[in-house]
């Protein structure tokens, strides 16, 4: 690798990531180069799009999208009341919310991966986990919510509607399911508690 090279690469490493607040994230788009096909990263971010809105529909407040730090980011951080929490259930009138890190796994059909489950290593796990404890060390007034760790897994796949249409913003055709372009997104399973340290 020559200097060029390594001067690149290490600019690129020390680019400052960016958290999107609901409201202000750009929306996926297809590429110039390939319009009917976009990038996993788009793919992933239509995926992520999709259990936002679920997750507003059951009653969570979005806090962030794509929460960044050195550690890794984080998809969704949400806010909610998690009735399963035996905490929550022993006190009913429990003044805390819940708050829940979401990992989301969009994949498309022949995964080798169990639809995205696979890829929640227990690598990934203490990476999420430090990421967590690093937003609740900028945000002290969440620190004494109870936190969980919640996965949700999409199945993205092809779909026959306007075959012809770039992604436009994903337009929800029922609370589990979602059409974006080419393409039928399907909340496949969300698992909340998927995983705890």
């Amino acid at each position: 690798m020559g200097s060029r090279d390594s001067s690149e690469l290490n600019s690129t490493r020390k680019r400052v990531k960016r958290s999107y607040p609901v409201g202000n994230r750009p929306l996926a788009t297809a590429h110039s180069n390939s319009p009917q096909s976009p990038n996993t990263r788009d793919i992933g971010t239509l995926g992520e799009n999709l259990v936002a809105e679920w997750l507003q529909q059951q009653g969570w407040e979005i806090l962030h999208r794509q929460w960044h730090c050195r550690w890794g980011e984080i998809d969704i951080i949400a806010l909610g009341r998690d009735e399963e929490s035996p905490k929550n259930r022993a006190l009913p009138n429990h003044p805390c919310p819940t708050l829940a890190f979401v990992e989301v796994k969009t994949r498309r059909p022949g995964n080798w991966d169990a639809g995205g489950m696979l890829a929640v290593t227990t690598t990934k796990q203490a990476k999420l986990w430090q990421t967590a404890e690093i937003f609740l060390s900028t945000r002290p007034d969440l620190a004494h919510n109870s936190c969980r760790f919640d996965v949700a897994l999409v199945r993205c796949e092809p779909s026959q509607q306007n075959p012809k249409q770039l992604l436009p913003p994903l337009t929800a055709a029922s609370s589990q399911s979602a059409v974006a372009g080419n393409y039928r997104l399907t909340l496949q399973e969300y698992i909340p508690s998927a995983f705890s340290n």
